[in-house]
C-alpha cells in the first residue's frame, strides 16, 4: 500500500485568514457589546461597528502588506550578501557548508566532497546557504498583496457576523442577545476548523477561541456600562 504524506499546505494563507478572522470576530463584537451597554439605539451601534470594521480592514490589511514586504526585502538583502560572500570568501563559505553537514553526522571526507560539489554551482550553493545557514525560504513575490487582501477580507467577514444581529433587531439589548448567539457559534466553528487544519485538538481549540472572544466582549460591555453610569 503506497504511503501518502499529509502536510499542511498554503500555511501563509491559513495564517492570514486566522489573523483576520480572529480579530474580526472579537474586536467588532466587543465594541458592539460595549456600546449595547451604553446606548439605546441600534443605529449608533451599526454606525460605530461599520466604521470600526472599515478602519480595522485597512489597518490589518496594511499590517499584512508591510509584513510581506519586509519579509521579501529581508530575503533579497540576505541573498545579495550570500552571493557576495561566495565570490569574496569561497573557502569560508565551504567551511560553513561542512559545519552544516557535520551537524547531520556526515564525516570529514563526506563534508569535503559535498562542499566541493556544492561549490560547482553558485546558484544552488547560495540557495543551500539561504535555507540551511539562515533558515530562509524564498517568499512569494505576491505575498504582501495577497496577505493584505486575505487579512482585510477575513477581518471584514468576521466583523460583519456579530454586527449583523443589530440590523434585524429593535434595541441594542435584543441585538446583543442575538449577536452573542451568532458570534458564539461563529467563534466555535472558526476555532474548530483552525485547530483541525493546524493539527490541534479541534474541540479544545474551538472552546479556547470561543472563550477568548466572549471574555473580550463581556469586558467591553461591563466597562461601557460602568462608564455610562458614572
Amino acid at each position: 500500500m503506497p504511503h501518502t504524506e499529509q502536510h499542511l499546505k498554503s500555511s501563509a494563507f491559513i495564517t492570514d485568514v486566522v489573523i483576520g478572522m480572529s480579530d474580526g470576530l472579537t474586536v467588532p463584537f466587543a465594541l458592539a457589546a460595549g456600546l449595547s451597554g451604553a446606548v439605546a439605539n441600534n443605529a449608533i451601534v451599526i454606525t460605530a461597528g461599520i466604521a470600526e470594521i472599515v478602519a480595522g480592514c485597512i489597518a490589518m490589511g496594511l499590517g499584512g502588506y508591510l509584513a510581506g514586504r519586509t519579509e521579501l526585502e529581508h530575503y533579497q538583502s540576505e541573498l545579495k550578501r550570500e552571493y557576495d560572500e561566495v565570490e569574496r570568501v569561497p573557502e569560508k563559505e565551504k567551511q560553513e557548508v561542512k559545519e552544516i553537514f557535520e551537524e547531520y553526522g556526515i564525516g570529514a571526507q563526506g563534508q569535503h566532497l559535498l562542499a566541493e560539489e556544492m561549490a560547482k554551482d553558485k546558484h544552488k550553493w547560495v540557495d543551500f546557504m539561504m535555507k540551511f545557514e539562515l533558515g530562509l525560504e524564498k517568499p512569494d513575490p505576491n505575498r504582501a498583496r495577497n496577505s493584505a487582501l486575505t487579512i482585510g477580507l477575513a477581518y471584514c467577514v468576521g466583523g460583519l457576523l456579530p454586527l449583523s444581529a443589530y440590523f434585524f433587531t429593535h434595541t441594542p439589548h435584543e441585538g446583543l442577545l442575538v449577536s452573542v448567539v451568532i458570534t458564539t457559534i461563529s467563534l466555535f466553528v472558526f476555532g474548530y476548523f483552525k485547530s483541525k487544519v493546524t493539527g490541534q485538538a479541534p474541540v479544545a481549540g474551538a472552546l479556547k477561541v470561543t472563550m477568548i472572544g466572549l471574555v473580550a466582549a463581556a469586558a467591553a460591555f461591563l466597562i461601557a456600562r460602568l462608564v455610562g453610569n458614572v
